[in-house]
């Protein structure tokens, strides 16, 4: 009876286009991909001066540095076998946070602080705490600061983790994608179980308490075998939070993907049915599932943020954070404001350029509408509580009215998975799957050309 109900839920997932559809993740509305360069410094020098010295921001800064590109990355990385570079990148930051000084209002303060990549951790100790100290007096911390960095275990002494801890870092972000060999040799990431280990183990020595864990799946040669033993091996780390990535194979956009053999990739199904194994796995662990990627302890801050409606989508993917601004450091780093989005210049020898001529880098982003904003709640209430609440959405958008004939679209084409109670219209856990193709429905720029990731 259970395998038949299974297989009928297959046949309807199938049937409704989970596994031919590729669209946005929706860690932003619009998807970056509306992004235009009308919207550039000028625009970001107006929104950042418009910021509430009452209120804190968040910051992001991207090091784009890593001493090896892993082949299933799409991120704005590039390879370096010395720190010249990054050392000419830091100087580029620290010059970037003084035109930020001379734009920011008076008395602006700094509610969580993220550090990604590329590999953060290539900066030796003595970048670490200039680029810390550098950033906080230009924004000091607010109480209950938060600061979370991505760190490669390959990449990491207790020299870097305890100067980190020094500079305040509350979370650290461990990629470990898949422990299996043929696996990491095919995706270009070489990372042994104990290089991982060792790593978890400084920095809980360092006092590090809160722990995330990134995985993907869909990568070549990975099977429900493979994963089922890299899940066994994450268990002994006991992270805080797991984010479960699904890969995004685009090798026009990122063309060290062309690396990866695309006849080992597993097909849309056994995606499917890999990201389900994991998620089953640690739901049975007593994780918490988080939207549609995530898991966390239930005394987490993800988990809570989750229980009391604080739950956020951003570039990171879910969050806790509360500010309502977040401030783009660095090369291709995008700031998110009240009035809209802007991405710095992507490639670092045009950010740096900018920077170095007197000029914040922001190189285009998009200016929000009232109707944008009211489709961004649609889509964040559905990716982060699977639900849509009508009356908050009435409470804070005149016009939520016009999106009555998108609701009653979803609830006829996705009938049985889509259900409406009172002034709720739910996703059934059923219906979970199709997430971000019913998402897609309130979305208005969905027939812009672009190479998204799989929906399964």
């Amino acid at each position: 009876m259970l395998q038949n109900r299974h297989m009928e839920n297959i046949a309807q997932l199938r049937r409704l286009g989970l596994f031919d559809a590729r669209v946005p993740r929706y860690t932003s509305y619009p998807p970056a991909t509306a992004f235009n360069a009308q919207a550039g410094v000028g625009f970001q020098m107006e929104c950042l001066g418009k910021l509430d010295p009452a209120t804190p921001v968040s910051v992001y800064v991207h090091i784009p540095f890593c001493e090896r590109l892993c082949w299933f990355c799409a991120c704005r990385t590039q390879g370096t076998s010395t720190l010249k570079p990054v050392e000419s990148y830091l100087d580029s930051l620290l010059d970037e946070l003084q035109l930020l000084k001379s734009t920011l209002p008076a008395g602006i303060r700094m509610g969580q602080l993220h550090w990604g990549g590329g590999t953060p951790t290539i900066l030796t100790p003595d970048m670490i705490r200039k680029l810390s100290d550098a950033i906080k007096a230009i924004i000091p911390p607010a109480p209950d600061f938060s600061f979370s960095v991505e760190i490669d275990p390959t990449l990491v002494d207790a020299a870097k983790i305890d100067a980190l801890a020094a500079s305040g870092m509350t979370r650290a972000s461990i990629g470990i994608q898949d422990f299996a060999p043929d696996v990491q040799a095919a995706i270009g990431r070489e990372q042994s179980f104990q290089a991982t280990q060792t790593c978890v183990s400084q920095l809980r020595a360092a006092g590090i308490t809160s722990l995330n864990a990134d995985l993907v799946y869909g990568l070549p040669h990975q099977t429900l075998e493979k994963l089922t033993s890299t899940i066994n091996h994450v268990r002994a780390l006991d992270p805080d939070r797991i984010a479960l990535f699904g890969y995004a194979h685009v090798p026009t956009f990122s063309k060290r993907q062309k690396l990866i053999p695309e006849d080992a990739l597993p097909n849309d199904e056994a995606r499917y049915h890999l990201a389900q194994l994991a998620a089953q796995a640690f739901t049975s662990d007593g994780y918490t599932a988080i939207g549609i990627d995530h898991f966390a302890k239930p005394g987490d801050s993800l988990s809570r943020a989750q229980q009391t409606g604080h739950l956020r989508r951003n570039f990171q993917g879910y969050t806790d954070d509360t500010c309502p601004a977040l401030i783009g450091i660095g090369a291709s780093s995008i700031s998110q404001f009240a009035q809209g989005y802007v991405q710095n210049a992507p490639a670092t020898a045009a950010y740096k350029e900018r920077i170095a001529a007197g000029q914040l880098a922001g190189h285009r982003g998009y200016a929000l509408t009232s109707d944008d904003l009211l489709h961004a709640a649609a889509i964040n209430m559905l990716m982060c509580r699977f639900a849509i609440d009508l009356d908050q959405l009435a409470a804070h958008h005149p016009q939520a009215g016009d999106l009555t004939p998108i609701h009653n679209a979803v609830l006829q084409d996705y009938e049985g998975l889509v259900v409406q109670q009172g002034q709720t219209i739910h996703i059934t856990p059923q219906g979970r799957p199709l997430t971000r193709l019913i998402a897609q429905r309130y979305d208005r720029f969905s027939n812009i050309t672009a190479q998204y990731s799989q929906a399964s």
